[in-house]
């Protein structure tokens, strides 16, 4: 295999068995002192042979957000020593059985895969069997571009015509996509794809596809979806040989930081993709039960109560003064309420929305939950949340059956905040845990800082997540350094860190 740094090479530094290429792996996870010399320089083969080329791939993974221990680290140095590392599908495989946990995390592995187990170095050697057409003025002619490329994706799939394809793509990236960067020559998908416009060859693909199959509406749809996901994965293959051709430039390491899809849970909610929410939507619940058995470790740990000093020093009296037996406090037994007051407008709405279906889902952790939503004025939303309605439609609902929108529907916390206290002065109370959502951009008007200072001296605990960078706080039309005086303010900018500081300030 092209990509398997000295797979073959009779002194490539790898332990001749599977127990030392796995106990190689091992002190390198472990951090011996071998594992910590700095990293090689990237390229083709790596200090510790193939054990540490496994390894410099297991900590990309982790960069990525995809979890890996030593254990399955060992599980892929054991995979390596029975795959045919030639076959370099089959080493993919293995490696994402013995490093995945979950389906969402493969698109990332994927990506990771191709930079650090390449198909090829440099151009391809057997690309040239396709020749892409030109015109007699030397340019390249699209039109029997478009024709050559729909004849192959009108094909049923074989490796054969997988082949082609990836040799088509590999000529199209070599002629197409180079461009002459500040550094020297560099690739584009985009430079390659974007005179051809694959997505225009629908209709011709579609027609191909259509002599075999009845005419019928049924027929045609599932002709259509079969077109456009062959042209989408071709599109994704020109991609990855970019990525590819671009990372022997610059290195690995840096194509990994923006050429590889992230994990769903690591997007920034400011700038989340549309791919990412739907992701995030999906893994809401998993989200909610990783924080309903936090919630409940927390909750079974505080029913010892705290140490009662003066019992226990009493208690000590029989010792000598040596405490020998700790007396705690009674637990005081109830679940605390909890109320969310949330911003849905512009682009903070993702990850308003998106912690309010999770926090929907812990309502067996607390008495109540009662959430609110607002742009410039406030009102519940609780009986729009339930189990079976898609998120989307539970935020299309919350701006067409409530009243969050008022004249100018333009964001404005001093109104929501005033409008919230007024209207439910019932809702914060002295057992009450009051999480507050949104960026505190006020545009410039009254943030009502007094109202707020009050729902929070009544409340029994009060926090506000912020979706913005800390840094961003308090600049242009942002209040939330006046609001963070007086509510203790948290950064949130994606769903993992908003697990974590959910599961920590949640109250049990």
């Amino acid at each position: 295999m092209a990509g398997a740094p000295n797979a073959g090479a009779p002194n490539a530094g790898a332990p001749n068995n599977a127990r030392g290429l796995v106990s190689a792996a091992v002190r390198a996870v472990t951090g011996t002192p071998a594992a910590r010399k700095p990293a090689p320089v990237p390229g083709p083969t790596a200090e510790h042979g193939i054990p540490g080329h496994l390894v410099g791939f297991v900590e990309a993974l982790r960069a990525r957000g995809i979890p890996v221990g030593p254990s399955e680290t060992v599980d892929a140095g054991q995979v390596l020593t029975v795959l045919d590392l030639m076959d370099r599908e089959a080493v993919r495989e293995g490696l994402a059985c013995a490093l995945l946990r979950r389906t969402t995390q493969r698109s990332t592995f994927d990506g990771m895969f191709d930079l650090w187990f390449p198909a090829a170095l440099g151009a391809r050697s057997g690309a040239q069997e396709i020749e892409i057409p030109y015109r007699p003025d030397g340019g390249v002619d699209i039109i029997e571009l478009r024709k050559m490329l729909a004849e192959l994706l009108m094909q049923d799939p074989s490796p054969e015509q997988a082949q082609q394809l990836q040799a088509l793509a590999a000529q199209m990236v070599e002629q197409m996509g180079q461009y002459q960067a500040a550094g020297g020559p560099s690739f584009s998908a985009y430079q390659a794809l974007k005179d051809l416009q694959p997505e225009i060859l629908v209709s011709k693909i579609l027609a191909g596809l259509a002599k075999g199959m009845d005419d019928s509406g049924f027929d045609d749809e599932i002709g259509r979806r079969t077109a456009r996901q062959r042209i989408k994965s071709f599109r994704g293959t020109v991609e990855a040989e970019t990525r590819r051709r671009v990372a022997e430039r610059i290195g690995r390491e840096r194509v990994a930081t923006y050429g590889v899809a992230r994990q769903a849970e690591d997007a920034d909610f400011l700038r989340i993709s549309q791919n990412e929410l739907d992701e995030l939507r999906r893994s809401s619940q998993r989200l909610a039960r990783v924080l309903a058995s936090r919630l409940a470790a927390r909750r079974r740990r505080s029913r010892r109560g705290e140490i009662d000093l003066r019992k226990t020093m009493r208690k000590s009296m029989s010792t000598g003064g040596v405490p020998v037996n700790l007396v705690t406090r009674k637990p005081r037994p109830g679940r605390p309420d909890l109320v969310l007051l949330c911003d849905i407008s512009g682009s903070v709405a993702g990850f308003s929305s998106f912690t309010m279906l999770m926090v929907n889902a812990l309502r067996e952790q607390f008495s109540r939950v009662r959430i609110f939503a607002f742009v410039d004025q406030s009102d519940e939303v609780t009986q729009l949340f339930d189990s079976s309605t898609p998120l989307d439609q539970i935020t299309r609902r919350i701006f067409t059956e409530s009243k969050v929108v008022g004249i100018e529907g333009h964001s404005d916390y001093g109104s929501a905040l005033e409008g919230f206290a007024e209207n439910w002065p019932d809702a914060v109370t002295s057992r009450t845990s009051l999480l507050i959502l949104g960026d505190a951009r006020t545009n410039y008007r009254d943030p009502a800082l007094a109202t707020l200072r009050g729902l929070v001296a009544t409340a029994k605990h009060a926090y506000w997540l912020n979706p913005e960078a800390e840094k961003q706080w308090g600049t242009g039309d942002s209040a939330a350094k006046k609001y963070a005086e007086i509510i203790e303010m948290h950064e949130c900018r994606s769903a993992r860190q908003l697990t974590t500081v959910v599961g920590r300030l949640l109250p049990v």
